[in-house]
């Protein structure tokens, strides 16, 4: 057998969350060009329509369950074994901010932040409970979180918070299902300028600004990110549980003022 088969998940089922657009849709390409089939959810059809179709023109399965995550995790749960009577792989992506202006700590209402940390983290909690009480033996969970977990964040710190607490419950969780193989990892990624990314941020016209402080000198694709977790949801990584991988272009805390030496300082 060559070493690409472990690269393979031929026959298992996924569930990717956040799955309409961006990120989330390559990701769950990314798994049904492995071999999986996939159960898709985010709140808009249309775009979950979209992706069920690249699913299917990829020769597999796609189920489609539309609507707030933070209220579905078990639904999603049960009808992935209505329809399959199995559950492989949990991918949470959902994430990102319902409020489209930017404040301060001390700016920031509670009930922002606290809609920030079910958005973020209670979801992706209730996603592992309903994933582990359900997949067998050797199944894999890969929680999507963001570098923003790993340092102090300026103007998005309830997001921040919910994504350092996704990091800890990640870990906690490898070490607490490790006695059955079941492995979870979770994925930062870098700057990835999908529609989401500016419209959250307010970017739009600094991005090249942005790319500067990227060492490899481009923003990332979606498809950089769904390759390290196809990776980890495959037997390639079948010896890696409990780590936080960050995708970003070289763009790591230390370097975070990294700046070109072919661009003016900025």
């Amino acid at each position: 057998m060559s070493i690409l088969d472990r690269f393979r998940i031929d026959g298992q089922v996924a569930v990717v969350t956040g799955s309409g657009q961006g990120i989330g849709r390559a990701i769950a390409w990314a798994l049904a060009d492995g071999g999986a089939d996939v159960v898709l959810n985010a709140r808009r059809m249309s775009d979950l329509e979209a992706t069920a179709a690249g699913v299917r023109e990829r020769g597999r399965r796609a189920v489609i369950v539309d609507g707030d995550i933070r209220d579905l995790s078990e639904t999603v749960a049960q009808r992935t074994m209505v329809e399959f009577g199995r559950l492989d792989i949990w991918v949470n992506n959902v994430g990102g901010s319902d409020e489209k202006d930017v404040h301060s700590l001390v700016d920031t209402a509670d009930e922002i932040f606290r809609s920030q940390l079910e958005l973020n983290l209670t979801s992706a909690f209730q996603g592992c409970k309903a994933a582990a009480s359900r997949m067998p033996d050797g199944g894999v969970i890969v929680n999507i979180t963001s570098g923003a977990g790993t340092r102090g964040s300026p103007m998005t710190g309830p997001y921040a918070a919910a994504k350092a607490g996704l990091i800890n419950l990640t870990q906690t969780l490898a070490l607490e299902l490790a006695d059955r193989d079941i492995r979870v990892n979770s994925v930062s990624p870098g700057p990835v300028i999908t529609e989401a990314y500016k419209e959250v941020l307010g970017i739009s016209d600094k991005l090249d600004e942005l790319v500067r402080t990227i060492p490899l000198g481009r923003a990332g694709d979606p498809d950089d990110i769904a390759a390290m977790v196809l990776f980890l949801c495959s037997p390639a990584s079948s010896w890696i549980t409990g780590e936080h991988h960050l995708v970003a272009g070289g763009r790591t805390t230390r370097s975070y003022q990294y700046r070109s030496r072919n661009t003016e300082s900025i």
